[in-house]
């Protein structure tokens, strides 16, 4: 959402221009893009269904380039059946994509993206892929996904779009609703969620399930019929790649198309496009369907994992997003939305766009009100005053115990607590938790995301707070948490729920950023009596886990020597 490829654009055509020219294939189906890194300990080949212009497929990339470790190169093909799927551009891609693997070292794992490349492995197994394992992401057609895994070489991650989760949020914030309406064409995809889509209509006997099939409409009839819509229509934009008259559309160019003439807002099931001019909705994360299908891949080179014990994952990460620029424009209440809804196009507040600022000036002003107070209150009686001094003094205490920029209890508060649950000889358990790359993401997007993050997984943490539960900012990226139980299962309920923190996308200044974060778990008395070795065992046990790969935790007594 929001990612720029300008420059990445111009290198593909140049690239693709050259590949045509070299292969003399007259439809421009192939370019290839070879990794840029060493040869490593392992060889990828993503063939992605569309074209890299296509935007979900760049983000697709951009979540297989996350998910795939330094060492193993990754060689990225494309045959572009938005614009060419006839059989002889199969056969011609095919021949190409034979002799250019002819000429390479062998690939170790396939990334198959979207339905037609799942299909083309399939029907070319055997001569292009024999024994090859086969990881497909972004599929919709599940019925083939489920039919394809049943090769003990094959597993992947279905494209499930969630058309009940949206009529649900749309029924949320249109009660009276009477008609939905899918935009749909007769491409692969548009036929999968077809089916999909019709399948539905059982659920909801009192609603009027219909589409607009742009394979079958001018585009004038359709700007007409996207115009002339119910005001108690339900409209879900799923896919638009051409029109009766012919004419192939861009995602882009589809989405302005319905912004521009549709008369209700339209939900969107996949993220590829929010921020363009639909409402958005319950989407499918292709980032991290990328991501997803990458690891699963690395972990078939390393070993890590048999594919027989893999089964196929058919539900994909989904997250609720709105355009909140379309919210506005149609009138929709933040109340009518799920609270974990992400906001794209978000308008700051006059206190957002200044909180730096205002925030000293406020404990300034607060400051000198303080002392202003004093200065006045000097006839009152002793009493009264000493009430008031007394009130800032507990008031200072609290700041000083406290962090500023997360505003959870700090490293100070947290030494003090431990100390004196251990002097009681209260069973306890420290929690240590650590940032994932946070440097990473310090350099990469600024020390203001960096801060940004770091409130957000504070804001989390504070809200697994209990009575037996307190989560401290101890230092840096680093948080801690004093459980005060060694229970066995409450201790592994808890690591969990920290863990958890990480596992939903964080939105920060407008855009949706996945962090992750390494745990480790010491316990007192049962690892040690010392309460500073207990924080030592703690970070030791975080530690492991950074060095086995991140985003897990562990305890210190399944890691020390």
């Amino acid at each position: 959402m929001g990612r720029k490829y300008k420059k990445a654009a111009w290198c593909i055509t140049a690239a693709l221009a050259g590949a045509i020219i070299c292969t003399g294939l007259l439809f421009g189906l192939h370019t290839s893009i070879y990794a840029a890194e060493s040869t490593g300990s392992g060889r990828v080949l993503f063939i992605s269904s569309y074209s890299y212009a296509w935007d979900t497929v760049q983000i697709q990339i951009e979540g297989i380039k996350k998910g795939i470790p330094n060492g193993i190169v990754v060689d990225y093909e494309f045959m572009d059946t938005k614009r060419v799927a006839d059989a002889e551009a199969m056969r011609l891609f095919k021949e190409g994509l034979a002799y250019r693997m002819s000429m390479v070292a062998p690939y170790d794992v396939v990334i198959l993206g979207d339905d037609a490349a799942l299909r083309f492995a399939l029907e070319y197994r055997d001569e292009l892929f024999a024994g090859i394992p086969l990881v497909f992401e972004g599929v919709n057609d599940e019925a083939l996904a489920l039919e394809a895994a049943k090769d003990p070489l094959i597993t992947g991650v279905v494209e499930k779009l969630s058309f009940q989760k949206n009529i649900e949020l749309a029924l949320s914030i249109y009660p009276d609703a009477e008609n939905v309406v899918a935009i749909l064409d007769n491409g692969l995809t548009g036929e999968a969620e077809r089916r999909n889509f019709n399948n539905h209509a059982e659920l909801y006997p009192e609603l009027i399930f219909s589409e607009l099939n742009t394979s079958e409409l001018s585009e004038t009839k359709l700007k007409y019929e996207l115009s002339h819509l119910p005001e108690n229509t339900i409209l879900i934009y799923v896919v638009m790649t051409e029109d009766a008259d012919g004419r192939q559309y861009t995602n882009r160019e589809a989405i302005e198309m319905i912004a521009q003439y549709a008369s209700v807002p339209a939900f969107r099931m996949v993220e590829s496009g929010i921020g363009w001019g639909v409402l958005g909705g319950n989407i499918v994360s292709m980032e991290q369907s990328g991501e997803i299908a990458a690891k699963i891949a690395a972990d078939i080179i390393r070993g890590k994992k048999d594919m027989e014990d893999m089964g196929v994952i058919v539900d994909s990460p989904n997250i609720y997003c709105i355009d909140e620029s379309v919210m506005l424009k149609f009138g929709i209440k933040a109340s009518a939305l799920p609270g974990e809804t992400v906001f794209v196009n978000h308008e700051p507040s006059f206190f957002e766009r200044n909180r730096e600022i205002l925030i000293p000036v406020i404990i300034v002003l607060a400051a000198l009100f303080v002392i202003c107070l004093f200065a006045c209150v000097d006839n009152l009686k002793k009493r009264k005053l000493t009430s008031e001094l007394e009130e800032a003094r507990s008031y200072l205490e609290d700041a000083s115990q406290h962090d500023f920029l997360t505003g959870l209890p700090n490293r100070s508060k947290f030494m003090n607590d431990l100390t004196e649950t251990t002097k009681a000889k209260q069973p306890c358990t420290v929690i240590m938790l650590d940032i994932d790359n946070f440097k990473h993401i310090n350099d990469t997007y600024g020390h203001s995301i960096g801060d940004e993050a770091l409130k957000a997984v504070a804001s989390r943490l504070k809200s697994l707070r209990t009575q037996l539960l307190t989560a401290y900012r101890f230092a840096g990226d680093e948080f801690i948490v004093i459980l005060k139980s060694d229970n066995v299962k409450i201790v592994d309920t808890a690591a969990m729920q920290c863990l958890q923190v990480f596992q939903k996308p964080f939105k920060l200044m407008g855009k949706v950023h996945n962090i992750f974060g390494s745990v480790g778990v010491a316990s007192y008395p049962g690892d040690t009596e010392d309460y500073e070795q207990l924080i030592e065992y703690a970070d030791a046990a975080m530690y492991s886990v950074k060095k086995g790969g991140k985003n897990a935790y562990a305890y210190y007594k399944n890691v020390k020597q």
